[in-house]
């Protein structure tokens, strides 16, 4: 980076000793009171104003217009008593009316600090510069051709403007470049107040510096606002030689017209070479300025990064200091409550679990994501938990720069999930994106990092925890997570939860269920008609089609011939994609925990079941009953082979329970040498009736009645 070359930002002021006075002079006027203003937005808000004034007919972009009108209505004082519009209104007045007529323009501008005393450097200039826009853009109202704006037009007569203003586009065009010039002042002011240097403390020369140049620059854009509003005034009310102009001057002798043309000429161009002037002093000032705030933002990049690495591995009080760094960068409401709208700071999430949900602005197909709403806030545990956590969505995008497309994206989920968000996260500061990024480990897919109260990592991603268990997982810690695995048991109760309701009831009323799988409608067809045989033959027994893993369009087809033909029940399409997800959630938790399918029932069961494939168009199926643990999992052929053997284990159902009589009469036999381990059962009425099950071999156990022989005598 190349130093600007240094210059006195003062033309009449040349010695520093000058500078300093007039820096202490408007440190005089500055009484903050904590009142906040979204400079940034309000910014935006007045180019788009001065964007209207650069042609006299302009297509409007629907979009763009409802998303400023939007962004304007969400712009307000917080912590102030008066609205927006009015303290507006008061600045334009005295820019106009009272300024226009008292003392010189260093006295005017002083007037204007003292005026904004209570506010922020940045608010101080950019309230300044909506108050210019506002004016300007009512006289460029009053300046619209007759089919633009045919009322606009009769109040430029009343007001006798002249007609064409052809020859005072020189003027216009200089007041162009000077706004646009202070613009630019304006976002190097907005961008060093972002900075962090409250948490962060940059070097005291450096501070000294930069401040010192911030102080003379809102100085020098008030003022140049100044130049410009008493242009507008003029323009506004013309002397009479200019309502002449607007006639016809052929009428006139020609010495007059050329008179008058000479000295319209001049006044346009001396006009328009003040306001070059002051384009070219804002120029220099917004380049030493820019240079200086990189400096600072610089220093505070790698002063930031590294106090975030040293608070990640510290033991805080809270967790307040840690969110502070990572959230509350730009303001104090660094945070919104997407349900409400309403804007929050920090402390909001005081002595609460936090996991910050860190994603792209479209984190989650749809469906995903109201499952994991569904898992969280709609969770049955919800309300027990008394509002202990919150989730924080972070959005990141792809590249270091914001697309119009993910701002939609933002801009709609923000407005529609019940979680906290990052209000403006095109504000965060890039140290933070590149902590997430390399000590989180975020790369594109979503991850929940759980914070505890104390502001702790405890868990890097809980996103599958979410999924699996909701808020049964609070407070979704690595230990929580390892202790709900140890307990966890595989039935078809774990398998099914609450992806869909009606499943979950026959489930929880522990009906034999059957889920089964293919792309093959004929096999479909060919399975349902034999279930149908047995279910005939008096075997209680409930269907229901899940599809296959990533589903497609077929199977939106394949859902459409079973609802058709009522061949079975069946999920939805959307649920179908849930289960599988959840059942991949299952195995990415396990295998985190550094277990293996060897070792891990569950992790074998959940592995066997994603990597099912539909063999020669041959379907699969798994069998179970509420929460027992017996399940039967068969595929292709062997599936079709053991409903063609009902005649062999139907009648066992009673006695072993489904799965147990599939077993008995289809598993291959126990392996040579195997004997079940024999146990001794006191004698209960009944209990003769009873059949045992051997835990290795799964089929039924021999019964032999042990007499014992009374010792007393």
């Amino acid at each position: 980076m190349n130093v600007p070359e240094t210059d006195n930002v003062l033309p009449h002021s040349s010695s520093p000793l000058e500078q300093d006075f007039l820096i202490k002079n408007i440190l005089l006027t500055h009484d903050p009171d904590g009142c906040f203003l979204d400079s940034e937005l309000l910014l935006c808000a007045m180019e788009n104003i001065m964007s209207h004034t650069t042609s006299e007919i302009r297509v409007p972009d629907l979009h763009f217009e409802a998303m400023a009108r939007k962004n304007v209505c969400d712009i307000e004082v917080v912590g102030s008593q008066e609205p927006l519009g009015l303290t507006i209104h008061k600045i334009s007045r005295e820019i106009l009316c009272k300024c226009s007529v008292e003392g010189d323009s260093h006295t005017r501008t002083m007037v204007l600090f003292d005026m904004l005393r209570n506010y922020r450097w940045d608010a101080k200039v950019v309230l300044v510069l909506t108050a210019f826009a506002t004016c300007y853009g009512q006289l460029w109202l009053l300046m619209q051709p007759c089919p633009v704006n045919p009322l606009a037009v009769l109040i430029a007569m009343l007001k006798q403007l002249p007609s064409n203003f052809s020859t005072l586009r020189p003027r216009f065009k200089a007041l162009s470049l000077l706004a646009k010039a202070m613009v630019d002042v304006a976002k190097c002011i907005i961008k060093f107040e972002s900075l962090p240097i409250k948490d962060v403390k940059l070097d005291k020369e450096t501070m000294t510096v930069t401040k010192s140049q911030i102080y003379l620059s809102a100085y020098w854009v008030i003022k140049s606002t100044l130049t410009c509003s008493s242009q507008i005034r003029d323009l506004t009310a013309m002397k009479l030689e200019q309502i002449i102009h607007r006639s016809n001057l052929a009428c006139y002798k020609p010495l007059m017209f050329s008179e008058f043309h000479f000295r319209h000429s001049s006044s346009v161009t001396i006009a328009a070479w003040e306001l070059l002037s002051l384009v070219y002093k804002l120029g220099r000032i917004c380049s030493q300025l820019r240079w200086q705030v990189d400096v600072c933002h610089q220093q505070i990049e790698t002063k930031l990064h590294q106090k975030l690495l040293d608070l990640s591995k510290e033991t805080q009080v809270d967790n307040q200091e840690v969110l502070r760094m990572l959230f509350a960068l730009t303001d104090d409401m660094p945070l919104i409550d997407c349900s409400s709208q309403k804007k929050l700071g920090v402390s909001e999430l005081k002595n609460k679990v936090v996991i910050c949900m860190v994603s792209k602005p479209e984190p989650l197909p749809i469906e995903e994501l109201l499952f994991l709403v569904q898992q969280t806030y709609d969770h049955p545990y919800h309300n027990k938990l008394e509002r202990s956590y919150a989730i924080v969505w972070v959005p990141i995008p792809s590249s270091d720069t914001w697309t119009e497309a993910e701002e939609r994206s933002f801009d709609f989920l923000c407005n529609s999930l019940p979680w906290y968000s990052v209000r403006q996260p095109w504000l965060l500061c890039s140290a933070v994106v590149t902590f997430i990024k390399q000590k989180w480990n975020f790369k594109d897919e979503p991850i929940m990092v759980v914070l505890d109260s104390q502001g702790k990592v405890t868990n890097s991603n809980a996103i599958d925890m979410a999924l699996i268990w909701g808020d049964r997982a609070y407070p979704f810690s690595a230990e929580v997570e390892t202790k709900l695995w140890e307990e966890e048991k595989w039935n078809l109760q774990f398998m099914i939860d609450e992806i869909d309701s009606l499943l979950t009831k026959l489930v929880h009323e522990g009906r034999n269920l059957c889920i089964y799988g293919s792309q093959n409608l004929d096999w479909i067809w060919e399975f349902n008609s034999k279930m149908k045989e047995i279910k005939k033959a008096g075997l209680q027994l409930e269907m229901a089609y899940v599809g296959k893993r990533n589903p497609s369009e077929h199977e939106r087809n394949v859902l459409a011939t079973i609802d058709l033909e009522k061949l079975s029940g069946s999920l939805s399409f959307t649920k179908i994609h849930l289960f599988w997800r959840r059942l991949e959630n299952m195995r990415r938790s396990i295998l985190r925990l550094g277990k293996t399918a060897n070792t891990d029932h569950i992790l074998g069961e959940v592995a066997a079941l994603l990597d099912m494939d539909d063999e020669n168009g041959q379907g699969w199926a798994v069998m179970g009953s509420g929460s027992s643990m017996e399940i039967v999992r068969l595929q292709g052929a062997r599936l079709m082979d053991c409903f063609n053997l009902f005649s062999v284990w139907g009648k066992n159902v009673g006695k072993l329970g489904l799965v147990g009589a599939v077993k008995s009469a289809f598993e291959p036999p126990a392996l040579p040498g195997h004997r079940c381990q024999s146990r001794v059962r006191p004698f209960a009425e009944g209990l003769i009736d009873e059949t045992e099950v051997c835990n290795e071999c799964k089929r039924p156990m021999e019964k032999f009645v042990l007499y014992k022989c009374d010792t007393k005598e």
